[in-house]
């Protein structure tokens, strides 16, 4: 199991491996804040503000795709280059144009262009749609923008299904030495480009683009890990600073430690919520008594699971084991709509030793296609994760310690997501983070949108996002799944179009329930 967070067309997935990889000294927020950068545009960096874009088909109906230089280093704006690719969809009419806006889905590592081809441009509220340029630019080391990649088909079949609640001290070091071989492989193919994919750098990418787009100011809906890189921009750039919508918030003051624990008890909290619905159902495959014993029956089912994996009907003859059956409940915790799916892979593991559903969970949440290769999201996570933020744990007998606190903030899935968060420990690259404050201090008003049981971004983090903000605008939906916006609420949706479209934010604290 290797967490990240994204938002997607169907379904949105999980968020740990993405947001959990924190400093490892204790588990107070941070008191320092994130400085400005100058307002004036360095010399230096001029050849890159002043850049024009290629603009020319890219294969999809109705879209432009080209190519952006940045700096490699931003310290050494002379040297080395990277390519970011960019995709844009102009604003349909009818209506005033009201510049570009940028999206994200999230991740680290989810492909913007990906979701603004397939999603943003194509299912946000057709008035939203009349009235933007909607733009993606994929993030440095993500997707076509020069991708991080770790390891080949089957050496990543090999690390998601190692053994994530390690008995003893060969499992332990069989862990550790998985960790270990993923950062060596991320380190052999793309050495170059890992030191330079912090969200700084991402962000400070975003306005390269809205100067080249030529946006006074900068626009943009982010969700789950994109609220990080959102209000990392407001950060550095608080007078550039348009109509920013966070959606599914993180809180940037927290160690890697203390988030992890925060997303653990979410997941917990999203579970439970599945566990409710579906003890209500005859057919519930975790009996039909309480949420409680529904999660007894599941934390039984993969300790089941990890004394003797099921068959799954792969073709390439992966079994289920332990560590993929957890991916997979974990993925169906982000949208309530994934839950029929499954209850049905569960019923089918439980009764008849068939894991292919919860596999097929699985392989989608890590990106694997059918032919057994892996798309970049996982590696780009783990890179920029990283280099955000210092390891959650130091070794083994840290993360132990840790356990029983972890285990009590989930009883299913805190012992996995408490190992999961000591990949970073082996890491090439220092990161270059620490958990800091964002205030933006005289930024335009900001939405930040929390969802109550949220498993990816607990809602305590939207209300902490918020509060640091200076002109934040704490928007909250009372329900289940990963994000608000775009999601059926009305109540939400039309708060945020009437901030994207006519500039006004919603009150402070506005609440929208479910339903």
């Amino acid at each position: 199991m290797r967490i990240r967070g994204l938002r997607t067309p169907a379904t949105a997935f999980l968020a740990a491996g993405l947001l959990i990889s924190g400093c490892s000294a204790g588990s107070s927020t941070a008191d320092a804040s994130m400085a400005a950068l100058p307002r004036a545009t360095p010399r230096e960096l001029s050849p890159f503000y002043e850049q024009k874009l290629n603009w020319r088909e890219c294969g999809v109906p109705g879209f432009e795709c080209s190519t952006m230089k940045a700096p490699l280093d931003y310290a050494k704006p002379g040297g080395k280059e990277i390519k970011l690719a960019v995709s844009r969809k102009k604003a349909t009419g009818p209506g005033k144009r009201l510049g570009s806006l940028l999206v994200n889905p999230g991740g680290p590592g989810g492909s913007a262009i990906g979701y603004l081809q397939s999603y943003a441009a194509l299912g946000y509220p057709e008035k939203v749609r009349a009235r933007y340029d909607m733009v993606a630019v994929d993030p440095r080391g993500v997707a076509r923008s020069e991708p991080v990649t770790c390891l080949d088909g089957k050496r990543m079949d090999a690390y998601t299904q190692t053994d994530i609640t390690p008995d003893d001290q060969g499992e332990t070091t069989e862990l550790v030495d998985s960790f270990k071989e993923f950062a060596k492989g991320c380190d052999k193919r793309s050495g170059q480009v890992l030191p330079h994919v912090s969200t700084v750098e991402a962000a400070r990418d975003m306005d390269l683009l809205r100067e080249v787009l030529g946006d006074e100011k900068l626009n943009y809906v982010g969700a789950s890990y994109g609220t990080f890189l959102g209000a990392t921009y407001a950060g550095l750039y608080p007078g550039r600073v348009g109509r920013l919508v966070l959606d599914g918030a993180m809180d940037p003051s927290l160690p890697a430690r203390r988030m992890n624990r925060d997303q653990t008890a979410g997941f917990e909290t999203a579970f439970q919520s599945f566990a409710k619905d579906c003890v209500g159902r005859a057919d519930c495959p975790l009996g039909t008594t309480s949420e409680a014993d529904a999660g007894k029956r599941l934390k039984s089912f993969f300790d089941d699971l990890d004394r003797e994996p099921i068959p799954a009907g792969d073709p390439d003859g992966r079994e289920l084991g332990e560590a993929l059956a957890t991916t997979g409940v974990i993925a169906a915790m982000y949208d309530e709509a994934a839950w029929p799916q499954l209850r049905t892979a569960l019923a089918a593991a439980t009764k008849d030793k068939d894991g292919a559903g919860l596999l097929e969970l699985s392989d989608s949440y890590y990106e694997r296609e059918g032919d057994g290769t892996y798309a970049n999201l996982m590696f780009a996570n783990a890179a920029v994760n990283c280099l955000d933020l210092p390891s959650a744990f130091a070794s083994p007998a840290k993360v132990k310690k840790s356990l029983p606190d972890f285990e009590k903030a989930s009883p299913v899935f805190g012992e996995g997501l408490a190992w999961a968060s000591l990949n970073c420990a082996y890491w090439p690259v220092k990161a270059t983070g620490e958990p800091h404050r964002i205030e933006a201090d005289g930024a335009a008003p900001i939405v930040v949108v929390g969802t109550t049981r949220d498993p990816a971004t607990p809602y305590r983090w939207a209300k902490s996002l918020a509060d640091q903000l200076s002109s934040g605008k704490l928007l909250t939906y009372e329900g289940d799944g990963h994000t608000a916006y775009g999601r059926g609420s009305e109540c939400i949706d039309s708060a945020i179009n009437a901030y994207l479209l006519k500039g006004k934010a919603p009150a402070d604290g506005k609440r929208c329930s479910q339903g």
